[in-house]
């Protein structure tokens, strides 16, 4: 999962698209873990699917407002761009 620091500095900005993403990522952490033992569950993986659109966007949003956060969002959370 994600440090416990950064998870205290984002968890005061509750509606944050920071925090937002970070609660996503745990999910998506998750639910990955889920899917590996439990191959066939397909309401899991469309929920998966769901999540990761939802970060996505979220991402896609802070990097046209704000380019610094969503940079060092990337690599505090360990992701893809």
């Amino acid at each position: 999962m994600v440090k416990n620091s950064f998870i205290a500095i984002i968890s005061e900005k509750r509606g944050s698209v920071e925090f937002q993403v970070v609660n996503f990522t745990n999910k998506i952490r998750r639910l990955t873990s889920h899917l590996e033992f439990h191959k066939k569950d397909y309401l899991s993986q469309r929920g998966l699917r769901k999540i990761l659109g939802k970060r996505e966007r979220l991402l896609a949003y802070l990097s046209k407002k704000n380019r610094v956060r969503y940079k060092e969002l990337i690599v505090r959370l360990d992701i893809r761009e």
